[in-house]
């Protein structure tokens, strides 16, 4: 039986502005292979994307940063975290390693900061992959519209969001709405709380946490970007997910009503159970929507 073949990704950083970027990138042997930005969400880092950088990596190009505050990502002391200063950094990102035109994929904060990349810059976006990252306003459980509600001067505000930041936290992030938790790997939570541990991450987090209102305030215009550049879309969604349910996965064919959608019986990391399903997706999708 022949495996698929396997390119392993590079690592490498890139100084934008004083940021020292990480980064994972593969370099397949075609040179106008298509390219796949990877924007990854909370509280994890590009890491998610090891094993759909294994499986495809020999016939695309993929690249995956992790943002100011996660991963192995470097900023100086007197960095002010916000998801504006986590896109300009991206967009520096992209500018720094000279790309042009590129499929971008958005999961979670991907899709925030995603979703201002395109604003600035629709030539640059070739098609869109968005796994569980929300652009509408039903596309937000109850929890979630709690926790975006929450201000500095609410009483009690910083302690709940720390909360979230624990051990616990974290594992509950991927293990709700999984069928079958002994599937996951305990890698995931661990590897994600030991950059949430590092020093000065935690207050990072807080700090986009509080600023996260100002994507819920982005909704219309990203929904008016959707509907006037309707860029080829493929949706995969785990339809479990206690942050955004699968409302939000629909409502993107209002604006896109072309648009490839895949609903999937799993939580908020559908890539960590349904790799196998979600991986010849994407093969497909860039192989038709190419650059």
């Amino acid at each position: 039986m022949l495996l698929p073949a396997i390119t392993r990704a590079t690592h490498r950083h890139l100084d934008v502005d004083g940021v020292r970027v990480f980064y994972r990138e593969t370099r397949p042997a075609r040179p106008d292979a298509p390219v796949l930005l990877l924007l990854h969400g909370f509280p994890s880092g590009s890491h998610q994307f090891r094993r759909l950088m294994d499986v495809l990596g020999s016939r695309y190009r993929l690249i995956a940063p992790d943002y100011p505050g996660f991963g192995h990502t470097e900023v100086p002391d007197a960095f002010t975290y916000s998801f504006d200063r986590l896109a300009d950094v991206t967009e520096g990102f992209v500018r720094g390693l000279g790309l042009t035109r590129f499929v971008m994929y958005v999961f979670d904060f991907g899709a925030p900061i995603g979703f201002r990349l395109a604003e600035r810059h629709p030539e640059w976006i070739a098609g869109l992959m968005v796994q569980n990252g929300n652009a509408y306003d039903e596309g937000l459980s109850d929890g979630a519209r709690d926790f975006i509600a929450l201000r500095p001067e609410t009483p009690g505000a910083e302690e709940t969001i720390r909360e979230l930041l624990t051990l616990a936290g974290t594992r509950m992030q991927y293990e709700t709405g999984v069928s079958d938790t002994a599937t996951l790997s305990p890698d995931a939570w661990t590897l994600d709380q030991h950059f949430l541990d590092l020093p000065g991450r935690k207050e990072a987090q807080v700090a986009l946490a509080f600023d996260y209102h100002s994507n819920v305030e982005r909704y219309d215009r990203w929904q008016t970007w959707l509907r006037t550049n309707t860029p080829p879309t493929l949706i995969t969604w785990g339809v479990n997910d206690p942050f955004f349910p699968a409302a939000g996965a629909r409502a993107y064919l209002r604006d896109l009503p072309h648009a490839e959608l895949h609903l999937f019986d799993t939580g908020h990391f559908a890539l960590e159970t349904h790799l196998p399903q979600i991986a010849p997706l994407i093969a497909d999708f860039l192989d038709h929507t190419g650059q």
